[in-house]
């Protein structure tokens, strides 16, 4: 047991006396070289390559399907649109934080604590007396949302593992484009979620951040291997896109506004990758570059994407890739990398649970309690991929849900709470209030989208299997 990490003894007698919370000590879940403030702390390479990693995940492959749902116009202007506007409410965020921090005296808010603070010092009685529900709400939307992408994880690796397995037979040396083959999957998808199960119920058994840093080494590896096979084969003989549609439909729009939501997944970070830096005021420069790559980066693959393939744009970009074993090493590559990032995005919902868990029993129950609660939890990462096996529409359902609250709402709606005593300008908030109108009807519309279409016959021509590959 000593990958685990954990000194239950001296955690059990602490617990009332963190400085941090749960939640707040989950938030560095990217690296074992976060430390806390005062110590060496992260450089500005360092910040921005976990910036980098944990914005860059699943979403990224689904950018050329959602580009489809928006149009071959309105979904690149969208997408830059949708990218500014989460980075202008990440530095709202970060402003907030800072400000709450210099009125309480206090070295760190997080996200969380940004949000009950905010609530505690608001004119209105009732929102005072209720604050702590707004710690519990981002608490709940951080615990649905990296649950949702582990959920998403799962899918994802199921789909790859099951067409490079069925399609071993028929793979060749030879890159040509993918031709459509009308194959009868040999085994259920779902049996390839329940083959992965057991492997990441014993990955995320490892606590331990100094071992995991090695796998997320090896995640970074092999994502940026796929990726540059990814962009080498969709820049090669891009048919002319006279064919593809400038603007979709309102109600694909819908699905694309999740799914492009989605994909900007590091706005729970910011505030603790800030303060881990040795250097916090340098902060910015690295959120504006770091943002600025992973939105070129999003454009470039989600339009070079759809235009490579077109209406037979899969879920995953990684399923239009040509039956040879190079291609097939992308995916594998990339579902290598998705493995041990899982542990990486897991570490959010478990730090946050297991605590409280843990303490509500006697120490000689604590480890069995922790296991199970980890088992349990990815148990329930593989029950809602099997109930739920559209990678395309689940993306987008999260993406409305929770990622455009956190994204979009809460900042905006923080600012308002914490500046509008304080001479905020017109000009401010009527901004804020039209950025939480728009995350709102997004939330609202693309949730009702996303279910409709979950409610729906699955069409094997659409979905993310490999019955039928297009």
């Amino acid at each position: 047991m000593s990958l685990l990490g954990r000194d239950y003894n001296s955690e059990l007698n602490s617990l009332d006396n963190r400085s941090q919370s749960p939640s707040e000590s989950s938030s560095s879940i990217t690296s074992e070289n976060v430390h806390p403030a005062g110590e060496a702390g992260l450089s500005t390479m360092q910040t921005l390559i976990h910036l980098l990693k944990c914005n860059i995940g699943t979403g990224l492959l689904g950018l050329p399907l959602a580009m489809k749902n928006a149009g071959l116009l309105v979904g690149p202007v969208s997408l830059l649109a949708i990218g500014v506007l989460t980075v202008h409410c990440m530095v709202i965020l970060l402003n907030c934080a800072q400000h709450l921090s210099q009125r309480l005296q206090k070295t760190f808010v997080n996200y969380e604590e940004a949000t009950m603070y905010s609530l505690e010092t608001c004119p209105n009685t009732w929102l005072r007396t209720h604050a702590v529900w707004g710690r519990y709400t981002v608490s709940f939307l951080l615990i649905i949302t990296q649950l949702g992408f582990c959920s998403v994880y799962f899918m994802f690796m199921a789909d790859n593992l099951q067409q490079m397995v069925e399609e071993a037979h028929v793979t060749s040396n030879i890159c040509q484009p993918r031709e459509t083959l009308a194959l009868t999957p040999i085994l259920d998808i779902r049996f390839y979620m329940l083959t992965i199960l057991p492997f990441l119920i014993l990955l995320v058994f490892i606590q331990n951040l100094k071992v995991l840093s090695v796998f997320s080494t090896l995640a970074n590896i092999t994502t940026v291997g796929s990726m540059a096979l990814i962009f080498e084969y969709i820049m090669q003989g891009i048919p002319y896109p006279s064919n593809l549609p400038l603007m979709a439909n309102w109600k694909t729009f819908l699905l694309f506004f999740g799914t492009a939501i989605f994909t900007f997944e590091g706005v729970g970070m910011v505030l603790p990758l800030k303060n881990q830096m040795k250097h916090p005021q340098q902060f910015s420069f690295v959120l504006y570059l770091g943002m600025s790559i992973v939105i070129i980066l999003y454009i470039f693959l989600g339009t070079l994407g759809y235009m490579k393939f077109g209406s037979d744009t899969q879920a995953s970009i990684t399923l239009n890739l040509p039956n040879c074993w190079l291609y097939q090493s992308v995916k594998l590559m990339y579902s290598i990398g998705i493995f041990f990032t899982y542990a990486l995005q897991f570490h959010v919902p478990a730090e946050i649970i297991i605590p409280f868990a843990v303490s509500q029993v006697s120490e000689s129950w604590a480890l069995f309690v922790d296991l199970s609660v980890r088992s349990a939890l990815v148990c329930l990462t593989c029950v809602s991929a099997i109930l739920i096996p559209r990678l395309d529409l689940v993306i987008s359902l999260l993406g409305s849900v929770s990622s455009s609250a956190l994204a979009l709402i809460i900042p905006a709606l923080l600012e308002i709470v914490i500046f509008y005593s304080e001479d905020m300008s017109c000009v401010t908030l009527a901004k804020d209030i039209m950025i939480s109108i728009l995350g709102l009807l997004g939330c609202i519309f693309g949730t009702y989208q996303a279910l409709y279409e979950l409610t729906q016959p699955i069409n094997h021509s659409m979905a993310n299997s490999t019955g039928v590959y297009a």
